[in-house]
């Protein structure tokens, strides 16, 4: 076992981002289904309803976080948060970290924490809290040269099972996953026609794949109570396994109301856009949800899952991470709570299986006929590497 005085220390963090040529997943050229119309909360004003982008998805952009130790090692992740987490991490977070021993991750979360409590929480500051503690975790990986699922307990099954997320979910069916799960098209402000042509869309969809396969809605946080318990009835002919993130990410309430309100088998899903330990507490604690679903590079990163995860299970709530590729993988894959796992469907179409995170990231695995061995993850750190043949701009220094 290295001696405490072996162990590296930080020599020094820095924060990049990239723009432009799918580098962020929110940021697709023209005619990808991800910016095609899907309910969203700006869907009540319809300047802002057709494409994601008019009202902003885009506008953050990736944050890359480098973070190199005293011996050489370099450990990066992969999140959102652009230049405002570029500026977070570099005046700020650097502190907790240069200087410190590579080991001592729950300590650096600790301090990032609490030291932005006052403007932060949730929302940029968390992500970019995320970015650089999944840094942390590839770098500590890389150094014992380990895959940071070891780090985590190792893998609790060989093979992960993927369910896909995307305009074709009949696709998706072909293509091998467990199940697909669509983004809503339309909502409230488009009234009973709206209604209508959703609920059409999944009898349509029913029809195709069969009655096996599940068939999953995303609603995107654009709705309301009312019209989230008659979307639910009203799907009910139709078998769907869950609708998710319905309401606003702050409506507990809402949440707790509708879990009681829908079809029975029918499951109610959120938490992509919750974060820490605290609001998914309140989460379980007020009965909101059967499955949660928090992304790892938003929600505090891998310390703060292990949290939320051990608070999930003690509910006895599964916990299904939103996207996130290799960065969920090596989680999902250690944990018998998250049984199953999802897959963003990245190809223009949703018709093939691509790399989330491409162009940016090379040697990223993606699922064969909806599956995949855990052994491909068995490379040190997260097991990805930077493509150099993408610019990175690294807007601040300390």
């Amino acid at each position: 076992m290295t001696k405490a005085k072996g162990v590296p220390t930080i020599r020094q963090v820095r924060a990049y981002t990239v723009r432009g040529g799918g580098a962020d997943y929110h940021d697709q050229p023209g005619g990808h289904w991800i910016d095609a119309q899907i309910a969203t909360p700006m869907s009540r004003y319809p300047e802002y309803r057709q494409t994601r982008t008019s009202f902003g998805i885009n506008v953050l952009g990736s944050l890359v976080v480098e973070i190199e130790a005293s011996d050489g090692t370099v450990g990066f992740a992969v999140t959102t948060g652009g230049e405002i987490g570029c500026y977070i991490v570099e005046k700020h977070l650097a502190r907790f970290l240069e200087g410190q021993k590579v080991t001592d991750i729950e300590k650096m979360w600790d301090q990032m924490y609490f030291s932005t409590q006052f403007y932060g929480r949730k929302g940029v500051v968390v992500n970019t809290i995320s970015g650089v503690d999944l840094a942390l975790w590839d770098l500590l990986a890389k150094v014992r040269q380990e895959p940071v699922h070891q780090l985590l307990g190792g893998p609790v099954r060989d093979e992960l099972v993927f369910y896909a997320t995307g305009a074709r979910p009949d696709l998706a069916r072909k293509l091998g996953f467990i199940g697909g799960k669509l983004p809503l098209k339309h909502g409230p402000a488009e009234g009973e026609e709206g209604l209508r042509k959703n609920v059409e869309g999944i009898a349509g969809l029913r029809a195709e794949v069969g009655p096996d396969f599940w068939l999953m809605l995303d609603c995107w946080m654009a709705l309301d109570l009312d019209y989230a318990t008659r979307l639910a009835e009203a799907t009910r002919p139709y078998g769907l396994k869950w609708i998710e993130e319905a309401l606003s990410p702050d409506d507990y309430w809402g949440y707790a109301a509708l879990r009681k309100a829908v079809p029975r088998g029918m499951l109610v899903t959120t938490g992509e856009h919750e974060a820490t330990r605290w609001g998914f507490r309140l989460l379980l604690d007020m009965g909101c949800c059967d499955i949660i679903q928090p992304d790892v590079g938003w929600c505090g990163g891998i310390t703060e899952l292990i949290r939320i995860s051990a608070l999930a299970d003690a509910h006895g709530v599964p916990v299904i991470p939103h996207g996130s590729s290799v960065y969920s993988y090596h989680f999902v894959c250690t944990r018998a709570n998250s049984p199953f796992a999802e897959f963003l469907m990245m190809s223009p179409q949703a018709d093939e299986v691509v790399p989330m995170f491409n162009p940016l990231l090379l040697d990223e695995p993606v699922p064969e006929n909806g599956r995949m061995k855990v052994s491909v993850l068995d490379k040190p750190g997260f097991g990805v590497r930077l493509n150099p043949a993408c610019t990175l701009h690294r807007p601040h220094t300390h």
